[in-house]
């Protein structure tokens, strides 16, 4: 059990780094038209497009990464705990 929670914690921190890259991507002209940037999309704005919906913006800057990156870390932190039970 602890091998699966262990592969879930990486591959929740591996998701984060695909994050921060897909979002600093927004600050370089066509960055998200390249291959990568394509492939970031298709894995990201899934998870991103519920949290847009329900936080607003902040004049042009968005917050919602920043709610989503919070849900991140709260799902590592209850499986790392999960893993401390089992």
């Amino acid at each position: 059990m602890d091998t699966v929670i262990y592969f879930l914690i990486k591959a929740i921190d591996l998701y984060s780094w695909a994050l921060i890259i897909y979002i600093l991507m927004s600050w370089f002209p066509d960055a998200r038209q390249t291959a990568i940037g394509r492939f970031l999309t298709k894995i990201c704005e899934p998870y991103l497009e519920p949290f847009r919906r329900f936080v607003p913006s902040i004049g042009m800057f968005d917050i919602s990464p920043i709610v989503a990156f919070i849900t991140l870390n709260l799902a590592t932190r209850g499986l790392i705990e999960l893993m401390r039970w089992v």
